[in-house]
């Protein structure tokens, strides 16, 4: 099989093994349609574009058997397993030892199809993040620095590419959270500096009587305290990057001793008449506009002009909205890997309902997020979901609390019987029992099948 087979189909009923490969290639899958549990296993290996739909009832190795084989060789394949109704209570077991999903005989078509196309969305995600841990993991790219396939994140990429080799001074532009200490340090580590020191300041959280002598230096005798001389942040980063974060909360003082090092690449420290001559690229970052500012007063014009040589936006999250299931499941190992525990397994629906989100906070919220995630503290209650500005329930509080309501109707119109709930309401076995986890509407285990 190549590369590009995306579906597995296990039968030994000949005629299932036809019906089952039509509708799916009908739908435009590319589909390898085996007799055989080991059939099935020559084809996979890790890292391929795969889900397994098989058969539970097959001689020699079974569904069950082959699920087992299939996770030896990549615990992340997705395994679809077909069950009749006497198998279904060991499907359900399968389901909470990895199994994707299962689908009861007959197989409905419809089902079928977006059974398979939920499971192959989900893989791809996890390839995706797999390859970037790869390829990014020590940073060696500014594609493992920032990660997305957006058209904004592949235009910032570009961009920062383009201006990293070069030496003017850049302003970035974007709000909190977007990622502009890593934009500024991809500049640094990828241009012809990157052998020379990155300091990075950030302004807004030094105090107003400090920043002076924290960028500038000071001399002994300076001012009281000052004891001896000082090297300040400007002149350490001299051959390499210096990055001033939240260049907007600037002191007006600070500003014009920072217009003249723009102009004149010197400085001189506090206490001192003498001239030292930097060699520096500036990369000043800003969540404000810096022209509004100046135009009130509450930020130096002429320093706005000598900052903004070249400006590059950072997009919000929002504006990338396709990026987030591929963030959020890097931060989540990431996360993993420092909590040294396994990542959790990720329901397409979960990660939809990330998409669906504002995340003001944009990347830094959603990795705080995945962090929560890992935890066990966020499960239940995605960030934002709750209440309003105004304390009320959100729009989408409310269509839970609905959910819930519908849901808990349905089982006790159905008796509890999960098959039969699930159909009326559209959804797969697995989505019913995450939902009823969700709600806490009873363990699986205490519902009739």
């Amino acid at each position: 099989m190549s590369a590009e087979t995306k579906v597995v189909l296990v039968d030994d009923d000949q005629e299932v093994l036809d019906a089952y490969r039509q509708t799916l290639e009908l739908d435009g899958f590319d589909v390898a349609a085996v007799g055989s549990a080991n059939a099935g296993l020559e084809i996979l290996s890790p890292d391929l574009p795969v889900a397994v739909v098989s058969d539970v009832r097959m001689p020699g190795l079974d569904g069950f058997a082959l699920l087992d084989a299939v996770r030896a060789v990549d615990s992340e394949i997705p395994v679809i397993l077909v069950t009749g109704h006497g198998d279904v209570p060991m499907a359900i077991k399968a389901v909470r030892g990895g199994a994707w999903d299962f689908i009861e005989k007959p197989a409905d078509p419809v089902r079928l199809v977006e059974t398979v196309r939920r499971a192959l969305a989900h893989r791809r995600l996890i390839l995706e993040n797999r390859s970037l841990r790869a390829g990014g993991a020590d940073h060696d790219s500014i594609t493992g620095r920032l990660i997305g396939r957006s058209a904004a994140i592949e235009r910032l990429r570009r961009n920062l590419r383009t201006l990293a080799d070069a030496e003017a001074d850049v302003l970035l532009l974007g709000e909190t959270g977007t990622g502009k200490e890593v934009a500024a340090r991809a500049l640094h580590d990828f241009g012809r500096r990157r052998n020379g020191r990155f300091v990075a300041v950030n302004c807004g959280a030094m105090p107003e009587t400090m920043i002076e002598s924290e960028l500038f230096g000071h001399e002994p005798g300076a001012f009281t305290g000052a004891r001896e001389r000082r090297i300040g942040k400007i002149e350490h980063a001299s051959g390499g990057t210096l990055f001033l974060d939240e260049i907007e909360s600037m002191p007006m003082t600070a500003q014009i001793r920072l217009l003249r090092v723009l102009q004149e690449r010197t400085i001189e420290r506090i206490g001192s008449n003498k001239e030292i001559p930097v060699d520096i690229r500036v990369i000043a970052a800003t969540k404000a506009d810096l022209t509004q500012l100046a135009g009130r007063g509450a930020f130096r014009e002429d320093l706005v002009y000598r900052l903004n040589v070249v400006t590059v936006r950072l997009p919000p999250l929002r504006e990338r909205r396709e990026d987030v299931p591929m963030l959020f499941t890097h931060f989540l190992h990431l996360a993993a890997a420092r909590q040294v525990r396994a990542a959790p397994s990720l329901d397409p629906s979960f990660l939809s309902r990330l998409q669906q989100q504002e995340w003001p906070g944009n990347v830094r919220e959603l990795r705080n997020a995945a962090e929560r995630y890992l935890l066990g503290l966020d499960e239940d209650e995605p960030p934002h979901a709750a209440l309003n500005l105004d304390g009320m329930p959100t729009l989408e509080r409310q269509m839970e609390i609905a959910e819930r309501r519908v849901i808990e109707e349905t089982l006790v119109r159905f008796a509890g019987r999960i098959g039969a709930t699930a159909e009326a309401l559209g959804i797969t076995r697995k989505t019913l029992y995450l939902k009823m986890r969700k709600y806490d509407l009873g363990r699986p285990g205490e519902i009739e099948t």
